[in-house]
């Protein structure tokens, strides 16, 4: 009997090979591009589940109720620390992470590397397999260091490195460590990435800072013993606020702050480390925005239920061609449920076709999908057990909705109305308008948020950074050489060259350049009674002039004035309204009781020196000779930009031989700011692409079958004195309707998901009513073309031969 059943399925797939291909190839396209999203989705959702303890593990942070806006910070005082744990029984292992980038030499070799500097029970919260050395024992001295496996290949290649010594830092400060661990490599969805560790008391500024709870400069992380619940942790830490943070809490009093709805105006909180890869406003949320996770699930799932509705649209409209063959085994004694087997099963063949191929399509276009989307996927990712289970689960799910409902609407039909020839579909019935109604309403969301995001990227792109971004080439300068000799060696050979407009130094690049680097320095300080948050930025002689940033009063660094390089300063307009001054050129204010009395000398316009959709933050510009530098800004003359760039190059070799020149021109690295946005509009360009593909594909078959069935009217129609153009009007418009019908519906919300979208930006677009209109006429010439083909074709057959036929 089953045999019987697969050849009857593959005998009425052959007959209608067209329809069979068109329901295989839709099915295909979906299938590929729905694996490729759901697995892109699930990856991103899998960040740093790998450690064994992920529900147990937090990063403290600082929740403050301003009268503006509720805030979090991550940055913590180095004191913190042994004061959680003494005070906190319920803490198991708490560690400080400290963020930074040195130089290693090994045996006259040196290597740029990531180190961070973190206390013993590092090791013990976090799951990163030790390949060598133990874990209670690696970090027990100050000069023991722990390296991954891939930087123990780079420095020692085949030798052992256990017990060898290595320098790290320049000059001065150079320090020998001792290997005593090695750490497997990071799989790629782990958060925390770093070549090596070593311990937190080796982090610059750390033995002047340990004793000061109003120095903020570090992550801290604590992993909490199985009994305990994080609320209820959180509730004990309120006194412990109160005790070393009464100042902050005095002070957003007189802010005119109020408390939130846990009653706190400045707390103690913890976030989970499953959820702090999303979270941007710490410093471990480096991923992107969960929203964009969520919509890469939500347009797979769109794509997938689009072919649905075509599968199930076809089969519906095919079944009452097949009314008679139902009709005829039924009554030679076909069991209801035995014609369901089969229908479905046919249903099933035509899936599995269809999943096979777009398995293969999958394969096929994954390079192409992972330089486009910067993805990590692999053929060995995607044969993993839980992705195969996701896999089969999705053919399942398919089979069931798209091949399950025609099935059972066949097995329904009433063998005696069906020899009569009662059973007929001249007229569209309820569920086959509902379903083209949906597709082309996901299709017109898709196109609308496609739109309105590419805006937005173009806005965001546009939008004015508070400098001159254009002619400015930014060099990393590296850990390899002392960047303020290189800086003085680089003016010395380009002075005078007309090309050459401007040098300057930074420690914070413009954009992401080709090293792929971004640092943050934040600062926060009491002044009078106001608690100030500021970006600290390194910078030396000839940074304003370099790009075109204007002063709106005071002077800028001079080395004229020694004293511009110990204790004077340059403020953004945001950072002296923060201050409350109007004019602040003049005053003095400290970051902490026991540090250096600045004094502001400039002001100057809010500038952008992270991405514009963060906003413009108040920026505190100081010079330092016995700070390093990391970058380099060269500006040139519009003219000379390859030029320039090859002459930076031979330049730099003489300089600085033992640095890679990894050049850049900024108003590129400024538009990579604008990455994840660009990948979202990718994203939904390629789905609202397949999407719109696919509803046509629906569109053009059902109206095929629905001109099979009214050839006897359009023959009439015509002998009766119908033109071609009368008919096809007759003929699209019910399909048109639909259409209509489903930019009604998407157009709100469409704008209600993108208005939300829009809110997390400071700079954003108004979404304009034109947007809406146009897609709506694209969405309606579309269907009236496809439907148009088979129309015309249609109209122009022999009303003789459709009418003898009938």
């Amino acid at each position: 009997m089953f045999r019987n059943y697969i050849k009857i399925a593959l005998r009425n797939i052959w007959k209608s090979k067209g329809y069979a291909l068109i329901n295989i190839v839709g099915l295909s396209v979906a299938f590929s591009i729905s694996v490729f999203l759901f697995l892109t989705a699930y990856f991103a959702l899998s960040f740093d589940n790998f450690h064994a303890d992920k529900k147990r593990i937090y990063q403290v942070y600082f929740a403050s109720n301003d009268p503006e806006k509720a805030n979090k910070a991550g940055s913590m005082p180095f004191p913190i620390t042994p004061a959680l744990k003494a005070e906190f029984p319920e803490i198991e292992e708490i560690a400080r992470v400290v963020n930074g980038s040195n130089v290693l030499e090994y045996k006259g070799k040196y290597f740029d590397k990531n180190i961070k500097f973190t206390d013993p029970g590092f090791l013990k919260i976090f799951s990163f397999p030790l390949v060598k050395g133990s874990r209670e024992a690696a970090l027990q001295d100050l000069s023991s260091i722990v390296i991954t496996e891939n930087m123990a290949k780079a420095v020692f290649g085949s030798e052992d490195p256990m017990g060898k010594q290595v320098q790290i830092g320049l000059d001065a400060d150079k320090m020998q460590y001792v290997v005593t661990g090695v750490m497997a490599d990071f799989p790629d969805n782990s958060s925390l990435r770093f070549d090596a560790v070593v311990r937190s008391e080796n982090a610059g500024g750390y033995q002047s800072q340990k004793d000061q709870w109003d120095a903020h400069s570090h992550n801290v992380f604590v992993k909490l013993k199985p009994s305990t619940d994080q609320l209820a942790f959180e509730k004990r830490l309120k006194p412990f606020t109160k005790k070393y943070f009464s100042e902050s809490i005095a002070s957003l009093k007189r802010q005119g702050a109020v408390p939130d709805e846990r009653g706190d105006i400045f707390a103690i909180r913890l976030q989970n480390l499953e959820k702090l890869h999303f979270d941007t406003a710490l410093a471990g949320g480096g991923g992107a925005p969960i929203a964009l996770v969520y919509a890469l699930m939500g347009i797979g799932f769109f794509i997938l239920l689009i072919a649905c509705i075509n599968f199930i649209n076809l089969n519906v409209a095919r079944s009452f061609i097949r009314a008679r063959e139902v009709g005829v085994r039924k009554s030679l004694g076909a069991l209801k449920n035995q014609l369901f087997l089969q229908i479905w099963g046919e249903a099933g063949v035509i899936c599995f076709l269809g999943f096979l191929s777009g398995i293969v399509l999958a394969i096929l276009l994954l390079p192409t999908f992972n330089a486009t989307f910067q993805g990590k996927l692999s053929l060995d990712y995607m044969l993993e057990p839980d992705k195969l289970a996701l896999l089969v689960g999705l053919f399942l799910l398919v089979t069931t909705i798209a091949g399950g409902y025609p099935a059972w609407q066949m097995s329904k039909f009433n063998a005696v109305e069906v020899l009569k020839g009662k059973v007929s579909l001249k007229k569209p019935g309820l569920l086959r308008n509902s379903l083209i109604i949906a597709q082309f309403t996901l299709s017109s969301l898709l196109i609308c948020c496609t739109v309105i995001a590419v805006q937005q990227v173009d806005h965001l792109r546009k939008e004015p950074l508070g400098f001159q971004k254009e002619q400015v080439i930014s060099i990393p300068v590296g850990s390899k050489v002392n960047s303020q000799q290189v800086l003085q060696r680089l003016r010395g050979k380009l002075e005078g060259d007309p090309q050459i407009l401007g040098i300057t130094g930074s420690g914070v690049n413009l954009g992401m350049g080709l090293d792929r680097s971004s640092s943050r320095s934040v600062i926060g300080f009491t002044y009078k009674e106001k608690e100030i948050s500021s970006d600290w930025l390194h910078i030396d002689y000839d940074y304003l002039k370099t790009l075109n940033i204007k002063l709106l009063a005071g002077r800028e660094f001079n080395p004229a004035y020694q004293s511009d390089t110990l204790d004077r300063v340059i403020i953004t307009e945001s950072m002296a309204k923060m201050i409350g001054e109007k004019e602040p050129v003049g005053k003095y204010f400290q970051t902490d009781t026991a540090g250096v009395k600045y004094q502001i000398i400039g002001l100057i316009p809010d500038f952008n020196l992270y991405s514009s959709k963060n906003g413009k933050k108040p920026i505190t510009m100081y010079l330092s000779r016995s700070q390093s530098l990391s970058y380099i800004f060269v500006r040139v003359t519009p003219q000379s930009l390859a030029v320039s760039m090859d002459k930076l190059k031979r330049v730099w070799k003489e300089i600085a031989p033992e640095s890679e020149f990894i050049g850049s021109y900024v108003d590129e690295n400024t538009n990579a700011w604008y990455r994840e946005e660009e990948r979202l509009s990718q994203v939904f360009s390629l789905a609202s692409g397949v999407a719109i593909v696919l509803s046509c594909l629906g569109l053009f078959a059902v109206a095929l079958i629905v001109m099979e069935q009214r050839t006897k009217e359009i023959g009439v129609r015509k002998v009766l004195g119908a033109s071609i153009s009368n008919l096809v009007y007759v003929l699209s418009r019910d399909f048109v309707k639909l259409v209509l019908i489903a930019i009604v519906i998407s157009t709100p919300l469409a704008w209600f998901a993108m208005q939300k979208w829009l809110d997390n930006y400071p700079y954003r677009i108004e979404i304009s009513p034109m947007v809406f209109i146009i897609v709506g006429l694209a969405a309606v010439v579309i269907a009236v073309v496809t439907v148009s083909f088979q129309s015309i074709k249609a109209a122009l057959m022999n009303p003789v031969k459709s009418l003898k036929s009938e």
